[in-house]
């Protein structure tokens, strides 16, 4: 109760100058402000790349074809036909973790509606890449499993390539030209939009891959075998058993490399999210110097306030009370500014969150913690730079400070 009655005395001294008082909140507030800001943009841009992660497959294991050292250059993906249908049937019949997989045979082709051309990726692969890659269909169907044993001429449109070609239109059923191929579209895939690294997700379309083979590439090999495991703990042993089975089927000595990748969506994003948190951290940093800013703001005020109160400081001392209470009188008055500039500063903080993400579409998330530690933060800085003056004042010898005009 004795704390609450200095808290009441302190916020009755501050409103003696109110213009004064409310500067100085000012600057305090925009400190926790732009803290809670940059956290939230960063959350943000964290919450984009998990976002992104579970979008790209079902705990997917990715197999590239490539990466063979030639004359000391890395040949790369398309550089060497490293990755057979066999390895494919190796790997599903050898790794019982492995829940689904799908050959894909890339390339560019010219696609061809009426008179639109549009010039684009296709992906020759199985149906079970739609599940692998957690890709929903949101027009029509998928091609299916007698499509592939008859090399079909079917596809299915990404929404890029749906929308150039066709626009208000319905593209189920109608015929395109992928290449000189007649092709039947089955069905429109859902939009995915934009990747983390500026791609179109929606500028392909997808084909069975016997039709792909044998119909527009003519090559008997693998680009990439896209594989889902049963759970996230098994991604890496999953990872580890495939390296060990196409080194053992690919006759690549010890010490070797590989002429094939192995990857896991998970370790990119891992380092672009690492990026991401530390991009935030050197915000939030630069965030904070304006807190100390704001500190020294708040001892400044309180040092001016000890010199003009010089003479009440004396007559309380003179009363009775003593340096104890003189300090925790100081000291709260700057403990009750901190607070206000935090109470003040927290919703500024998240209106200014929301405000940045709807004007400039920047993807942001304020968490209760960040919200938390900005308060907490913000009252140990009042604590901070209010002991000083705090202390000043109590120090004051009461009969000199009586004398002073």
């Amino acid at each position: 109760m004795a704390w609450l009655g200095v808290l009441r005395i302190a916020v009755r001294t501050l409103g003696r100058n109110k213009l004064r008082t409310a500067l100085t909140l000012l600057g305090f507030t925009i400190a926790i402000s732009a803290v809670i800001c940059t956290v939230a943009i960063g959350e943000g841009g964290s919450c984009l790349i998990r976002d992104q992660l579970a979008m790209l497959g079902d705990n997917l294991v990715w197999v590239e074809a490539g990466n063979r050292n030639v004359g000391g250059v890395r040949t790369g993906n398309f550089g060497s036909n490293t990755l057979t249908m066999g390895d494919l049937h190796a790997i599903v019949q050898s790794i019982p973790l492995i829940k689904n997989a799908s050959p894909q045979v890339d390339s560019r082709a010219q696609v061809v509606y009426g008179n639109q051309n549009w010039s684009t990726t296709y992906r020759g692969v199985s149906p079970e890449y739609l599940e692998i890659r957690l890709w929903k269909v949101s027009t029509g169907a998928v091609f299916t499993h007698e499509d592939v044993d008859n090399f079909a001429g079917v596809c299915l449109l990404g929404q890029t390539v749906a929308q150039i070609l066709f626009g208000a239109e319905d593209p189920v059923g109608k015929t395109i030209r992928v290449k000189n191929l007649p092709c039947k579209v089955t069905g429109i895939l859902a939009a995915k939009g934009m990747s983390v690294t500026g791609q179109d997700q929606d500028n392909f379309i997808l084909m069975p891959y016997t039709t792909v083979m044998n119909k527009l590439s003519g090559v008997q090999r693998l680009d990439d075998i896209m594989c889902s495991v049963t759970s996230p703990d098994a991604v890496r042993p999953t990872r580890e058993m495939i390296m060990r089975l196409l080194r053992e089927r690919h006759r690549i000595r010890d010490g070797a490399p590989e002429d094939f990748n192995i990857r896991t969506p998970d370790e990119t994003l891992k380092m672009q999210e690492d990026a991401s948190n530390t991009f935030t951290m050197m915000l939030a940093s630069i965030a904070s110097v304006s807190l100390l800013v704001g500190g020294i703001g708040i001892m400044n005020i309180m040092l001016v306030s000890v010199t003009e109160r010089t003479r009440e400081i004396g007559v309380r001392m003179a009363v009775g009370a003593n340096q104890a209470d003189v300090q925790r009188q100081f000291l709260a008055e700057a403990v009750t500014l901190s607070m206000i500039g935090g109470a003040v500063g927290v919703p500024g903080g998240i209106l200014s969150s929301f405000g940045i993400s709807s004007l400039l579409g920047w993807p942001t998330s304020v968490s209760l913690t960040a919200i938390g530690v900005a308060f907490l933060f913000s009252l140990a800085v009042g604590v901070f730079f209010g002991f000083y003056p705090a202390y000043k004042a109590s120090q004051l010898d009461p009969i000199e400070a009586l004398r002073y005009e």
